[in-house]
């Protein structure tokens, strides 16, 4: 495997922990449900796109191109983790102006 390509791969794996760790600070420190609903939607999903794509280029140097079946989980993470915040969201938008009215 090329240096330089293990210099990628290293660096994705630094800027996605630091990512997931962001998110999880967030999580527990933000005072109310729509920012922790939005700390770890945004930060952990590039922490784990970051894991995932590192996962992807260091196998693609060590199997060859078959490896790239590891980018479908990538894919899946950026299309659930929105969706599952924004209706978590609207449920509690919903609970709130239920709890108002």
């Amino acid at each position: 495997m090329p240096i330089w390509a293990d210099a990628i791969v290293a660096v994705l794996l630094v800027v996605g922990g630091f990512a997931a760790l962001v998110g999880a600070w967030g999580l527990v420190r933000l005072p109310e449900f729509m920012l922790r609903l939005h700390a770890p939607t945004k930060a952990a999903t590039l922490g784990a796109g970051c894991a995932l794509a590192a996962l992807a280029i260091h196998f693609y140097f060590l199997d060859g191109p078959l490896s790239l079946r590891y980018l479908i989980p990538l894919g899946f993470v950026f299309i659930t983790a929105p969706v599952s915040a924004h209706m978590l969201a609207r449920a509690a938008s919903a609970d709130s102006r239920r709890d108002d009215a």
